[in-house]
Order: structure tokens, then C-alpha cells, then sequence
């Protein structure tokens, strides 16, 4: 087994001349000797033999900290954790001052299910300076406010390692389930303490809709409306969800209302693009270009910013022949995002039009070299997990 420990800590317990020249100075030879090679033992990886070693010198010197601290630390390495306990305490009654070995203890309590002991040396650890012993008890700590149901200081430290490990699988796996429990906590509190509230049928219906279980989503989303039929972003949500269901489906009926319920958020608001955004791709998907331009302004007035409603503009002026009209829409969705080839291939259809060969081909280059990167690739967890907030613009036979 790698010995990751020693390794991450950066042989804490290894250097003799840092740690073990007080305790050893005084001691014969033969003493300094045994030290050494079990150290050596220890360095090279023979974590056998060096346990072996510690065990023997500690039997023979109980009181030099530093042994009891080695061997504490290989106790851990190996996943004995009681073992390991009983050294590092022995070690930090000789010499308190061993701060590291303080920190690997809290570590063994808390592999041990010893959380309440853990804490008090985890938090400590945890404000240590070392990067590797603030990241191994932040881990700790996380498990320890878990197991202890002090779910919110949980979070803290996640957050805290989220900031200062951003790129760390180990941490951002942890994380994630950190966060995830703490979202299942919350929607169980407020079951139980709203059960009949907007909100309490607003979360079942999203998470539902997550899901892909439209029939409950659409029964959760019209309670809310029951109970507030101007609530914000519902029907909106609603007819997501029942436009999810009419392509399952092929039901006319599921896509009239959803345009139905698109219409009343917008009365509720305005300014909401996304419920705009979607009209305005039904009425372009049924040839009704005036209509869908109509609603793809109002999404940009709103979210300038807004790649797909660029996109879904273009198409309809390319179809009214409007190419030079449809030019500025391609190019501010290339630059909201250089790596979609459905803008790239829309870019290029534009410059066709206008008859920029050279433009046109450049355009399809690029749509080209992102296509065959995207069937290279395997989706990403956000790919996997995330959940388009609107219908995403997608390559059909209109775009030949």
C-alpha cells in the first residue's frame, strides 16, 4: 500500500535531525542506529519492517515521542486506527508540542467513529498553515459535522475547500455529496414545516421534472397555481414540462397548451426571455416567421446576452431571406460561444447567402473540427446532470 500519508504530509515524522535530535541525543548509539534504519525502512517504503521496528523501539524507549509518533502514523497508514490512537497519545503526553501528530490523531478518531473527540484537533488541523494537513481535516471535518448532523457547518468547510482545492476530484466528489445532502435536508424541512405551501409543491415539481416524470410535474405545477395563479416563473415551468411530454408523446394538445401557458407567463411578466424564447420557436418551427422574430426580439430585449435566441433569430431571417439582417445575430452568438457548431453552421449558411465564400468556408472549418471533437469526446458530469433551462437550438433539415 502506498504509504499517501507520509508522502502528502511531506515525511513529517522522517527527518531525525528535526524531530528526534532532542529526544535521542542523550540516548547510546545503538539507539540512534535502530532509529535510523527504521526511518530508512519507513522512506523506502518498507512499511512492514518499519513497524516492525517502531514497535520494538517503542517497547524498549516508551518515553521518546517521536517512535510513538512514527508509529502512530504507520498505524494509520495501515487502516488501525485503535492502534494508531494509543500511539499518537502517547506520543502528545511526552511532547504536547508535536502538532502534526495532534492532527493525525483527530484524523484516527475520526476514522474510528469517534467523531465528538475528532473535532476539537480536526478544526485545529483544519486552520492549519500546511496546505496537505488543512486539506486532509477539512475532508475529516466534512465526514465529522456529517456524522454529528451539524449539517450546516458541513457546508462551511466544503465551501471553504471548494475555494481553496477548485481543481481537486477527491474534494469536488466529496463536495458533492455534502451539497447534495444538505439540499435533501432542506426539502425535508420544509415538507415538514410548509407541507401545503407554494413552495413545498413548487420544489416536489421541479424535482419531479428533473426527473422526467412529467405527469407528476404537471399535477405539483398547477397546485402552485392553485394556490397562486401569478406566481412567478410557473407557468413558464409548467409549460416546459408539458412541451417535454407533447415530444414523448407526439400530443398536439401537450404542445397548444404549453404555447398557452408560455402566453400567461408572459402576461405575469413581461420581461420573462426564456417563456418569449420558447413561443418564439414554436411559431418558427411551424413556419410563422413574423410571429417567431416578434418573440425572439422581445427575449433579446430583455437578455441581450441570450446565444440561443441569437441563434433561433438568425434561422428565421434566413428563412424570410433576410441574410444581412440575420449577420449580427450569428456573430454575437459565435462570440457568446466560439465551441457551439450549431452557430458556426448558422454563421456559415449566413455567409453563403451573402455570398462570402471565403467567410462561409472558414465558418464550416470550424463547424467541422467541432463536430468531430464533440463525437470524440464523453459527456461531461455537467452534460450529464444539468438540465437545459430552455429548448436548445439544434441542427434539423431546414439547415441544409
Amino acid at each position: 500500500m502506498v504509504n499517501k500519508l507520509i508522502k502528502q504530509i511531506g515525511g513529517i515524522f522522517l527527518c531525525s535531525c528535526v524531530l528526534a535530535c532532542f529526544s535521542l541525543a542523550q540516548q547510546p548509539t545503538s539507539l540512534e542506529q535502530q532509529y535510523k534504519e527504521a526511518q530508512e525502512q519507513l522512506a523506502a517504503g518498507n512499511y512492514s519492517e518499519a513497524q516492525r521496528s517502531f514497535e520494538k523501539l517503542a517497547e524498549t524507549n516508551p518515553t521518546i515521542a517521536e517512535i510513538h509518533a512514527n508509529l502512530g502514523l504507520i498505524y494509520f497508514e495501515e487502516r488501525m486506527f485503535q492502534p494508531a490512537i494509543k500511539e499518537l497519545r502517547r506520543a502528545l503526553k511526552i511532547n504536547p508540542s508535536l502538532s502534526k501528530s495532534a492532527a493525525v490523531l483527530a484524523m484516527s478518531l475520526s476514522e474510528a467513529g469517534e467523531y465528538s473527540d475528532a473535532l476539537p484537533g480536526l478544526e485545529k488541523g483544519f486552520r492549519s498553515p500546511d496546505p496537505e494537513m488543512k486539506r486532509m481535516c477539512g475532508l475529516q471535518l466534512e465526514r465529522a459535522y456529517t456524522a454529528l448532523k451539524r449539517d450546516s457547518k458541513a457546508v462551511e468547510v466544503a465551501l471553504e475547500l471548494t475555494r481553496l482545492y477548485p481543481d481537486d476530484a477527491e474534494i469536488l466528489y466529496h463536495n458533492g455529496r455534502i451539497f447534495g445532502n444538505f439540499a435533501f435536508l432542506t426539502m425535508q424541512k420544509l415538507v415538514q414545516v410548509a407541507p401545503d405551501s407554494v413552495w413545498k409543491h413548487e420544489a416536489a415539481a421541479e424535482a419531479y421534472e428533473s426527473q422526467g416524470m412529467n405527469d407528476l410535474a404537471i399535477t405539483e405545477f398547477r397546485e402552485v397555481l392553485a394556490l397562486d395563479p401569478r406566481h412567478p416563473g410557473t407557468h413558464f415551468r409548467l409549460g416546459r414540462t408539458m412541451l417535454a411530454r407533447s415530444r414523448i408523446n407526439s400530443s398536439a394538445n401537450d404542445a397548444t397548451n404549453a404555447l398557452s401557458e408560455f402566453q400567461q407567463e408572459l402576461k405575469v411578466d413581461p420581461s420573462n426571455a426564456n417563456a418569449a424564447y420558447e413561443i418564439a420557436e414554436i411559431h418558427r418551427n411551424a413556419g410563422d416567421f413574423p410571429e417567431a422574430a416578434k418573440f425572439f426580439e422581445q427575449a433579446l430585449k430583455y437578455y441581450p446576452g441570450f446565444e440561443e435566441a441569437h441563434l433561433g433569430l438568425a434561422a428565421t431571417l434566413l428563412a424570410e431571406q433576410k441574410a444581412q439582417l440575420a449577420l449580427p445575430h450569428v456573430q454575437a452568438a459565435v462570440a457568446l460561444n466560439a465551441d457551439d457548431e450549431v452557430a458556426w453552421y448558422r454563421l456559415a449558411q449566413v455567409q453563403r447567402a451573402l455570398g462570402n465564400s471565403a467567410q462561409q468556408q472558414k465558418a464550416i472549418a470550424e463547424f467541422q473540427r467541432l463536430r468531430a471533437k464533440k463525437r470524440g469526446e464523453q459527456p461531461s458530469a455537467v452534460q450529464i446532470f444539468s438540465r437545459s433551462e430552455v429548448t436548445k437550438q439544434e441542427l434539423g433539415p431546414q439547415d441544409n
